[in-house]
């Protein structure tokens, strides 16, 4: 192995790889690419891409096709929340320094067409990503690391060029990986451990003897320990399926509840099973509307979730955002226009709340939090009246 700049150049059987350890947001990365790629000619040109944002990258017109109604009805609101805050944190930095947010993978591409290389899209979908991710987290990690990512965009810590060109260092992003390994090492090993492991494997098994490989900084050191590893990435592609315990447990409070209201009408008759089914109805279905008012949902959505949420926090399969959330996209129905802008809505909250994507899925996840946190208050108060 040898290391010039933030170039690692490796030897794989008769491959030759250069690594070009990245920062997504420097300008300083997207003419280290494209000098390097000039320079070595590569046979192909790999970068750290999916299918996915791939197609976000290069097609400007990518937004105008979401479909709010299947990110909805695909349970992916989270998921797409996330991603936005995450691509507004980016673009934040992107603006102060001049450099769009991947514009060193878009040159990676550019400059590995003008030589005639070819190029390949070597990470993991990102959907198995976050999807493994979420998975190896329990409840309290998911709701801190989706309140730091839809703080993050608002955060007002200036950064400068200088500090981004800092994380490249490899010393520095050692550190960095260290205090995450020991603070959420749940969170390291889908999300860095196993990409790093599926980078190399794509990059070494790439066509032709001499391949650069341009990644974020912080892969690679892990690909570098993970060259003569065996790895399989059709298994880190899956996404593992809900433990038997999860399923089970999802349907503990629906269940004793359903049992209680039994028990009530049983001891007590008609009188008593009433106000047993008002002590849930109450705070599942009031808590989850005050969560749509904070929302600022349209009146008929922030109704429906009063209406719902007694009903749906008795099924795990339907959430109270699922519906509140489609009832939102009916009522204000989301133009081309809030589409396009869905990226940079989530750049401060009032800009979150104008757009009526971005609106929809505050909506979808309040009045989720709302209903779930009635469940608590509600179970309680059923279980008092016993």
């Amino acid at each position: 192995m040898n290391e010039v700049g933030h170039v690692t150049e490796l030897r794989y059987g008769d491959k030759e790889i250069y690594l070009i350890g990245t920062a997504h947001v420097s300008q300083k990365s997207v003419e280290e690419v494209e000098r390097v790629i000039q320079e070595i000619r590569p046979d192909t040109v790999c970068v750290e891409l999916d299918e996915q944002r791939h197609r976000m990258l290069v097609d400007q017109d990518a937004w105008k096709k979401l479909d709010i109604f299947q990110v909805i009805r695909q349970k992916r609101v989270l998921f797409l929340l996330s991603s936005l805050a995450l691509g507004a944190y980016q673009r934040k930095l992107g603006e102060k320094l001049g450099v769009r947010p991947g514009a060193e993978l878009l040159a990676a591409v550019k400059s590995a067409e003008a030589v005639g290389a070819h190029v390949v899209l070597a990470d993991r979908d990102i959907q198995a990503t976050l999807k493994r991710t979420w998975a190896n987290l329990g409840f309290w990690d998911r709701v801190n690391i989706t309140g730091g990512l839809i703080a993050a965009p608002f955060e007002t810590e200036e950064i400068d060029a200088e500090k981004i060109e800092s994380l490249k260092d490899q010393d520095t992003i050692g550190e960095m990986l260290k205090q995450v390994a020991a603070e959420l090492p749940k969170i390291k090993t889908p999300l860095i451990d196993e990409r790093d492991a599926y980078l190399i494997s794509s990059i070494r098994e790439a066509p032709g003897k001499k391949i650069v490989g341009v990644v974020g900084a912080a892969h690679v050191e892990g690909m570098v320990r993970a060259l003569e590893k065996p790895v399989d990435r059709a298994e880190l592609a899956t996404i593992p399926p809900p433990s038997p315990w999860t399923r089970i447990l999802a349907w503990v409070i629906p269940v004793l509840m359903l049992l209680a209201f039994y028990k009530g009408y049983q001891d007590h008759a008609a009188e008593r099973l009433e106000e047993m089914l008002l002590a849930w109805a109450i705070p599942t279905g009031a808590l989850s509307g005050i969560f749509t008012v904070a929302a600022l949902g349209h009146p008929i959505t922030i109704v429906t979730a009063c209406v719902v949420a007694p009903i749906t926090t008795l099924h795990p399969a339907i959430g109270a955002g699922m519906i509140t959330g489609l009832v939102e996209a009916w009522v204000r129905k989301p133009t081309v226009e809030d589409c396009e802008k869905v990226a940079e809505a989530v750049s401060s909250i009032r800009s979150a709340y104008a757009n009526r994507v971005t609106r929809v899925l505050i909506v979808s996840v309040l009045s989720s939090l709302g209903a779930a946190l009635g469940a608590w208050v509600g179970a309680t108060w059923v279980v008092s009246l016993l």
